[in-house]
């Protein structure tokens, strides 16, 4: 019997498959084999052999020996999420290696803080040829130690049985997002070993033997790629029922959402979209509320015609040209667009901008369109391919937030093929007081409105989290999404009134109507110029009762533009905008930095910052997170800073260190139980103790769920003050989801329930002699604004254009009268009936 012994690739500490937290390695689903826990940063060939796969993302190689052994390597855990980021390999497929030749080489560092796990993993995926595994123990040297003995098999495994029935099964779309990388295609190859059928899975004109990983991950299958299953033997039938619903399902791995079937078939009713909102009105169009405000104009519809491009292309070389030629020149584009923006002081639509720079880099886009190239296609043909395919598989995704990418790929695709083909990109020409109606638009679209022209407009695609209805906000300017598709058949010229607010067009209104509309707009800009006088007085109610009126922020450019607003302070940063449209997570130094520079903007007055909230709505690309049934309830906000606590410590340390000297505080988000608040300062105290800096930073959390609420005089001898965040606490309260397009409207935090959980919440603090602030948004709603100083709110933090605003409401009432409004507030059966209490005067 013929042994080889596997030298170690790494320096480090040997464990056993069982021990791996990933249920693929541990059950040997991809082979028998060992892990190291990697005490160097070069993986170095553990004998002599043929680089047979290098998966794209640089984090795994598989060699075969000469033997006829497949020995696939894997650093890490989930680092195929990081899509190559620190990785460098040493070989290229098809590569001859002697032991010890380095294969690839990793920041350990880097994975540290960016993947699941450094545990690297070195197993045979054709086990069938070997007789017995001795795996060695202990702390190896890589090159120099045994890491694994082998006994060969005599002979090898039994051929599969190909006569019978040949059956194909019909296109799948594949889920995964980072496509049939090591995980899900072990998966795959497993299941198909249990049949007696041969098994092919197939791409286009590739194919591979779907009973052999590292042939299924030669194909290189991206997310979106459609393939289809070939079975040929006696249980060729049982093999494709069996195989394509797993196949379609994501093969288990994590972040897969089952894709739609082709359009050759139906879309179930599970895979669709939640319902639109419907209007039984001929003259009333419902959509969701994207951007507060009213306009009255004339429909003008804008549509936009295909780009032609040919399918055939010239020499690859040449299209590859023209491809890279088109994305330099787009990146530049884009680079110029962004100085613009941040000369305008307009810091939102910069960074949108910029992400859609990141996309011109993507790695699967740019494989699917070399893939093309490489079979004679042309470049604007493999790129439009590339970027479609993207979107579409985004615009099927339930959650609103990614979905609305769709249409950020959809405007960067765009401009890259009207450069390929020489076609300019239309501008939108409106006429003079329009209501634009679109299908869709895109950022660039958005970005670029005459102001003057166009007053407002409704899209029938898109939601209130995309890039185009932040666009609309910054702009201010009133924006419906999602309204009802009949919108696109309205003529030219017909008069309506768009209500941002509510989310609805009315159509042919009433000539008095209008008149009453533009009337009320001309009292809010006689308003609003009133507020902008009086803005940088303070906010004190007619009887000398003073309520801090700071500014949630996404960013500098907030912070500085609230100063000059009268804004006394910052209740809330939202640092997640320093995380957000990136590809690894901010450095300590690129926090210090900006939470100082905010810190000096704001000269002295207090700033806020809220630690980490992403998770449920807010997902980060390289934070991976499991997959959840209900990600609202699950691991989000202050979670994943106590389940990946060395992202939170990185954080802590630099807000530390930014309050020297500095008026500081540290608030952490979704706090339900007292244990984590509790963990929370541990974690505090051990790094404020490691810097060596002085205890100046006082501590905070949100109130966002009942039992904060509840449970406020116990919280309250934990923290040095309550921020409420009125939209979750709503939505927690209620059990309606804020975003969902029949309920958002019920879900209105000036409901009775809300109203009483902040006087609670008031309360429980006021008895251990701490305040409490509202940083929601019922802390800018007008209506609000005097019930929340009544229930004894010291503070409330607002939108920065709001801050002029609410100042002057604070200022329009004495405290007697607010507290007796919030006495009856609390003694209503609805938040109509509260709404009612204090009707607007305009």
């Amino acid at each position: 019997m013929q042994t080889i012994e596997l030298k170690a690739p790494l320096d480090g500490v040997i464990l056993p498959l069982e021990q791996v937290p990933d249920p693929v390695f541990a059950q040997k689903m991809v082979g028998d084999g060992v892990s190291i826990d990697p005490l160097s940063q070069v993986l170095v060939a553990p004998c002599a052999g043929v680089v047979t796969n290098l998966h794209r993302a640089g984090h795994a190689v598989t060699l075969t020996t000469p033997s006829g052994i497949e020995l696939m390597m894997h650093i890490g855990l989930d680092t195929v999420n990081l899509k190559g980021e620190g990785f460098t390999p040493k070989v290229v497929t098809g590569q001859t290696v002697a032991a010890g030749d380095a294969l690839i080489a990793f920041d350990a560092d880097f994975l540290a803080t960016h993947a699941k796990s450094l545990l690297t993993q070195i197993v045979v995926t054709n086990g069938e040829r070997v007789a017995a595994y001795h795996p060695a123990s202990g702390l190896v040297r890589a090159g120099i130690d045994t890491v694994l003995s082998l006994d060969l098999a005599e002979g090898g495994a039994a051929e599969a049985q190909t006569s019978g029935k040949r059956v194909i099964s019909e296109a799948v779309l594949i889920p995964n997002p980072t496509g049939l990388h090591a995980r899900p295609a072990a998966v795959l190859a497993n299941l198909a070993k249990r049949f007696q059928s041969r098994v092919l899975i197939q791409r286009g004109d590739d194919q591979a033997n779907a009973k052999s990983l590292v042939s299924i991950m030669g194909l290189a299958i991206e997310q979106g790629d459609k393939v289809v299953l070939i079975a040929e033997g006696p249980d060729a039938e049982e093999v494709i029922a069996r195989l394509v619903p797993e196949l379609a399902s994501g093969l288990g791995d994590e972040g897969s959402t089952p894709a739609p079937a082709p359009a050759t078939t139906e879309i179930s009713a599970d895979s669709a979209p939640a319902p639109r909102p419907r209007s039984d009105d001929p003259n009333l169009l419902l959509g969701v509320a994207a951007s507060p405000g009213l306009a009255v104009g004339k429909v003008w519809r804008l549509r936009r015609e295909e780009i032609a491009v040919q399918e055939v292309g010239e020499a690859p070389n040449q299209e590859r040209r023209r491809l890279e030629d088109a994305l330099d020149l787009a990146r530049n584009q884009l680079e110029a667009l962004q100085a613009e923006l941040r000369g305008q002081a307009d810091p939102a639509k910069a960074a949108i901008f910029a992400a859609h720079q990141e996309l011109l880099g993507d790695p699967g886009l740019l494989d699917i369109a070399e893939s093309a190239i490489a079979k004679g296609k042309s470049a604007a043909f493999a790129w439009r391919a590339a970027f479609t395919t993207h979107a579409e598989g985004l615009a099927r995704l339930r959650n609103e937030l990614l979905a609305g990418r769709a249409n950020d790929l959809r405007d960067v695709g765009r401009r890259v093929l009207a450069i390929i083909t020489g076609t300019p990109l239309e501008e939108p020409q409106a006429p003079p007081d329009t209501i634009l109606i679109a299908e869709d638009l895109t950022p660039s679209d958005t970005a670029r409105l005459d102001r003057g022209r166009v007053l407002g407009f409704a899209t029938v695609g898109g939601g209130s989290t995309s890039h185009v209805a932040i666009i609309a906000r910054s702009l201010d300017i009133p924006a419906v999404a999602g309204i009802e598709p009949r919108a696109m058949d309205l003529p030219d010229g017909t008069p309506v009134i768009l209500d941002g607010s509510k989310g609805s067009l009315r159509l042919n209104p009433d000539p008095l109507e209008i008149a009453r509309i533009k009337t009320l707009k001309e009292r809010q800009a006689t308003r609003r110029a009133n507020d902008l006088a009086t803005a940088l007085d303070p906010a004190v109610t007619s009887d000398g009762h003073r309520i801090e009126v700071v500014a949630n922020i996404g960013g500098l450019e907030d912070a500085a533009r609230s100063v000059t607003l009268g804004g006394e302070g910052v209740g809330l940063l939202r640092s997640e905008f320093l995380y957000m449209d990136r590809t690894s997570a901010p450095t300590e130094e690129d926090q210090f930095a900006i939470y100082s520079a905010i810190a000096k903007a704001l000269d002295g007055r207090p700033l806020i910052i809220r630690t980490l909230d992403v998770g449920g709505d807010k997902p980060l690309a390289y934070l991976p997170m499991p997959r959840e049934e209900n990600p609202m309830l699950g691991i989000r906000g202050v979670r994943i800073g106590l389940d990946r606590p060395e992202i939170l410590r990185t954080q802590v340390r630099a807000i530390l260190r930014a309050g020297q000297g500095n008026r500081l505080r540290m608030m952490f988000p979704m706090i339900a139980t007292l244990d984590e608040i509790r963990s929370v300062k541990g974690l505090v105290e051990e790094e404020r103790a490691r810097l060596g800096v002085a205890d100046v930073v006082e501590l905070g959390i949100m109130v966002e769920v009942p039992a904060a609420a509840v449970l406020a005089r116990q919280f309250a001898r934990e923290v040095d003050f309550f921020s409420i965040g009125t939209n979750d606490l709503t939505q927690y309260t209620l059990a309606m989801d804020r975003g969902h397009p029949k309920l958002a409207a019920k879900a209105d935090a000036m409901n009775p329930a809300i109203l009483q959980l902040i006087a609670q919440t008031v309360e429980g603090a006021a008895a251990e002699g701490k305040w409490v602030g509202v940083c929601g948004g019922l802390a800018s709603d007008p209506q609000a604004v005097p019930i929340l100083v009544g229930l004894g709110v010291a503070e409330l933090s607002v939108s920065v254009p709001s801050i002029p605003a609410v100042k002057a409401q604070v200022r329009a009432r004495s405290l007697p009268q607010c507290q007796d409004l919030a006495e009856q507030a609390l003694a209503q059966d609805s938040a109509a009936a509260v709404r009612a209490l204090v009707p607007l005067d305009y």
